[in-house]
């Protein structure tokens, strides 16, 4: 088959390689008809998470299944699926209690409870490197789907890839993010970054009952994004200040609820490089900072923008004297996968509006250099195969 290979930072080829097999009795092998460039894949292909071995990346993905697994009864050749990112078997403990991305079976190599920087890491998931299980990723004419029988989500005949597709992670982690802040109803709601994944929490933090969504965003093009598909306010922090401007839109308080949607990979100055370089950390936790800075005492602060190191003057004293109730993880794609695909099904929700590139997978090397560099207004790269 063709495929997508990482072999080291900042290479990514299309290139041919072995048709995955059947496994286990529980897999399915899926020929992929959608997928896509999602930000976690360029902590990879930036070097920020270490991959030594070549890997197919791509972990929001869906397609058709072509063989099935002996125990896998609820699935047959020809169904239509989606795949959620975390790989979870359904049956330990932490599957059990809703808690899928922290499977005790699905990393078998790196799992453990410690949750260190090199080792001991949480479940599967697909393409994103051997601390989280080694699997090959969607970014290929195939993929292995290990326990399909649990994870795969059929697809209504009248939906289309794209309206589908985000399903996969980004809208389940939006949602995440917004679910984590116990949203009362016409909470104020601050989302850093208009990404993917801040675009996704925008649309979850209006579905879920907020009453004025802030987007904040250093870049033009998707602060218009925000505003013309999620009917949001935005503020742009190379034109003002944000904490200023974000206590004046809330009495001096400051939002119930910040996310931050960005991560490790913010914008960051030379002072943070160097800061960076000295305290052995990779990337910044700026926009972390600043949520902390900005939620109301009292408030909620829900990270989901990756972080990968340990972080040098953690502001522990702001976060105990304001009373910040901290949520963060990887998405509860398992838990809300139902009824997201009901939302978009009813028509409460449309996710491919933040769609900037279709591309062939054949231009991977391209579609990767566009997406990191955010050129020709980039938003969300949707591969075909």
């Amino acid at each position: 088959m063709k495929a997508a290979v990482f072999h080291k930072m900042g290479d990514i080829r299309y290139e041919t390689m072995d048709d995955p097999k059947l496994e286990q009795s529980r897999d399915v092998i899926l020929r992929i008809t959608s997928t896509a460039i999602c930000g976690s894949d360029l902590h990879i292909y930036d070097g920020f998470l270490p991959q030594l071995q070549n890997e197919v990346l791509g972990h929001e993905f869906m397609g058709i299944v072509e063989e099935v697994g002996s125990a896998v009864i609820n699935l047959k050749k020809g169904d239509r699926v989606v795949v959620p990112f975390t790989i979870a078997c359904g049956k330990c403990f932490f599957c059990q209690h809703n808690l899928q991305m922290h499977c005790e079976n699905s990393n078998e190599k790196a799992y453990g409870p410690d949750g260190g920087l090199l080792s001991e890491k949480g479940g599967g998931l697909f393409g994103y490197s051997d601390l989280y299980g080694g699997y090959n990723g969607g970014q290929a004419e195939y993929v292995r789907v290990p326990y399909a029988d649990y994870g795969l989500r059929h697809v209504p005949e009248q939906l289309k890839d794209e309206q589908v597709l985000f399903l996969s992670d980004i809208f389940p982690t939006g949602w995440s993010a917004i679910e984590w802040g116990e949203l009362k109803g016409g909470e104020t709601v601050a989302i850093f970054g208009s990404g993917p994944v801040g675009l996704m929490a925008q649309k979850s933090a209006w579905l879920q009952g907020a009453g004025r969504v802030i987007a904040i965003d250093p870049l033009n093009y998707r602060l218009e994004r925000a505003r013309r598909v999620n009917n949001v306010e935005t503020l742009n922090p190379h034109e003002v200040d944000v904490l200023e401007a974000l206590r004046s839109m809330t009495d001096g308080r400051g939002p119930d609820l910040c996310v931050d949607a960005v991560g490790m990979e913010a914008e960051r100055s030379i002072l943070d490089k160097a800061k960076a370089v000295i305290n052995l950390e990779k990337g910044t936790t700026s926009v972390l900072e600043q949520c902390f800075r900005a939620v109301r005492r009292g408030g909620i602060v829900s990270v989901v923008g990756v972080y990968g190191t340990p972080a040098d003057n953690f502001p522990l004293g702001r976060i105990f004297d304001k009373g910040i109730t901290i949520r963060t993880g990887q998405s509860q794609v398992h838990k809300n996968i139902d009824h997201l695909m009901d939302l978009v099904v009813d028509g409460k929700v449309v996710l491919d509006d933040i769609v900037s590139h279709v591309l062939p997978l054949t231009d991977i090397s391209r579609a990767y250099d566009i997406f990191k560099k955010k050129q020709d207004d980039c938003t969300k790269v949707i591969l075909k195969p």
